[in-house]
């Protein structure tokens, strides 16, 4: 079992996850964080640290969720890995409680 990133985190990428990890299973894109399920060792600190709810036990992930388990993994291999944190998106807060915002993802 890994953890997962889920919508929460587009536009906001709230980096306190980062700090946290033992192992920097972390990976940036533009505008969201995945986790990267070969390096996740499933210790769970990093889901307290998150302002905004975004991360899930792989088992816990919600039904409308689901797709961020596939997301996670398909981009982890090709974003950078962040190992610690820094400010948040400009606009954070703006989008933190915005729901259905899959199509704000930048690849």
């Amino acid at each position: 079992m890994t953890y997962v990133v889920t919508e929460s985190c587009i536009r906001c990428k709230y980096t306190d996850c980062v700090d946290v990890c033992p192992v920097d299973c972390f990976r940036e894109g533009p505008n969201f964080l995945v986790i990267d399920p070969d390096e996740c060792i499933d210790c769970a600190v990093c889901v307290p640290e998150c302002p905004v709810n975004a991360i899930y036990a792989e088992d816990d992930v919600p039904g409308d969720q689901q797709s961020f388990i596939k997301l996670n993994a398909d981009l982890s291999p090709t974003w950078t890995s962040i190992t610690k944190s820094k400010g948040a998106l400009p606009d954070a807060d703006e989008w933190k409680d915005v729901k259905n915002k899959l199509d704000q993802l930048v690849k």
